[in-house]
């Protein structure tokens, strides 16, 4: 009784100090209309618990005692193009996105506005150029009454980020989000993604975390929805660094059409208390979706990976790949789901959860689902968690491999195979210098 009551307060004190209330009387009557019905399901569900099976491995309530205000636009104005020069992936010719603090700022961004091939806009200043297929889709995919931070940035939202990409377009080089947290407050911020990708298109989207000057207390809170429509391929990479100290939480909600490929990639390096959803619905026949992540944790963070991939339809393909390398005090979870319904015959659908403990009191903990309706498939989940392989260690050595090398080497291999499956050449390269750094520590 006392934990739901406080839960309460907390949601409370939440609504109150973020303005939530007038926040819902902001934007278009359709953006009113959303905010509104995800206000009241915030209400009602309040921040998860203990008791709630989806974060009994991840409390919140900690990331929530100090009392947070909305993050600020004007920090954007601290930022300087150098500054963001910086973050950029060495060697990658890209369409930059620059949103700080839940803002798309045009200053700090690098794209062509009159391109066709990829049309960016932005709720506070350009979405009424794109009405129509922007309130199509917003707010469709991802549920408010499937998880509350979903309805909590519903509700708290003040910029939309609203990326299209034309039927039949190809997309010649990759679009990077650079999503920045920099406040020096206890804030919450709450940047939105609404990505759609036309009939027969294909497109490649980095989504970079980063924080810079950024208060110990500082929530980013982000949810992504994107649209994979019927023939079309995305290619979704989310790279999680240089935010020690941030508390994370991303939902991405993906939809796809008949025909469509979809794959993701998540590694994440840094970070305080990281929450990562991922949900992939599966709503037409002859899809296909690859699922890969990596996490490498040490000191005290602690990383929550919950997927969750719907067979709607027969005749569709989904795996998934993840592992985790926890050092010292860290923590991690991998909650994975496959769901088989009913008409969704001739599914093939895999599952694997590896991860490997450097200390003794680093803990993981996994588990991998299947919830089948139909009878026609091919399923298959499983997780396995051990240290370092000794006769390896030992083999290294004997070569004259000193102790720390050779624990690399094995640490470097193990993370191998979802490396790999990044597809573009400049980004697997940073991602493996990243990489290096991180196990050289």
């Amino acid at each position: 009784m006392t934990n739901i009551a406080e839960k309460l307060n907390i949601s409370e004190k939440l609504i109150a100090t973020l303005e939530l209330e007038k926040n819902s009387l902001a934007g278009t009557a359709h953006i009113q209309a959303i905010r509104k019905t995800a206000l009241g399901s915030f209400t009602e569900q309040g921040l998860p618990h203990r008791k709630n099976e989806e974060y009994k491995y991840s409390p919140v309530s900690a990331l929530f005692k100090s009392e947070l205000c909305p993050a600020k636009q004007n920090a954007c104005a601290k930022l300087t193009k150098s500054t963001i020069a910086e973050l950029r992936i060495p060697g990658l010719d890209s369409h930059l996105i620059t949103v700080v603090n839940g803002f798309v700022s045009e200053d700090l961004s690098d794209y062509n506005p009159n391109a066709k091939s990829v049309l960016v806009y932005n709720t506070r200043n350009t979405a009424k150029h794109a009405p129509a297929l922007f309130e199509k889709h917003f707010g469709q995919y991802a549920s408010n009454d499937a998880d509350a931070f979903i309805a909590l940035n519903t509700a708290a939202f003040q910029d939309v980020l609203f990326i299209q990409i034309a039927d039949n377009v190809q997309v010649d080089k990759p679009v990077v989000i650079l999503n920045v947290t920099t406040t020096e407050t206890a804030s919450l911020a709450s940047p939105r993604n609404l990505i759609h990708v036309g009939q027969n298109a294909s497109v490649q989207i980095i989504e970079l975390y980063v924080s810079i000057d950024q208060n110990a207390s500082a929530i980013n809170n982000s949810v992504s929805e994107i649209v994979i429509e019927t023939g079309a391929k995305a290619l979704f990479y989310k790279i999680q660094d240089d935010c020690p100290g941030l508390n994370l939480i991303t939902t991405t909600q993906a939809s796809q059409k008949a025909n469509s490929h979809f794959d993701t990639h998540t590694v994440t390096l840094s970070g305080s208390w990281i929450r990562n959803n991922l949900n992939i619905l599966l709503e037409g026949e002859h899809c296909e979706s690859h699922l890969n992540g990596l996490f490498i944790l040490n000191d005290s963070q602690h990383v929550d990976n919950h997927t969750l991939v719907d067979h709607a339809k027969p005749h569709c393909e989904s795996n998934q790949l993840y592992k985790g390398l926890l050092d010292d005090k860290s923590s991690g979870v991998f909650n994975g789901k496959i769901f088989v319904r009913r008409d969704a015959q001739k599914t093939n659908a895999y599952q694997s959860s590896k991860n490997m403990l450097l200390s003794d009191d680093a803990a993981i903990n996994a588990k991998p689902q299947l919830e089948i309706y139909a009878d026609d498939v091919k399923c298959s989940h499983g997780s396995s968690t051990g240290q370092i392989d000794e006769e390896a260690l030992f083999y290294l050595k004997s070569r004259g491999i000193g102790s720390e090398s050779a624990k690399a080497l094995l640490m470097l291999a193990f993370t191998q195979d979802v490396v790999n499956t990044i597809r573009i050449d400049a980004l697997r390269k940073h991602a493996e210098t990243l990489i290096e750094k991180r196990l050289s520590k």
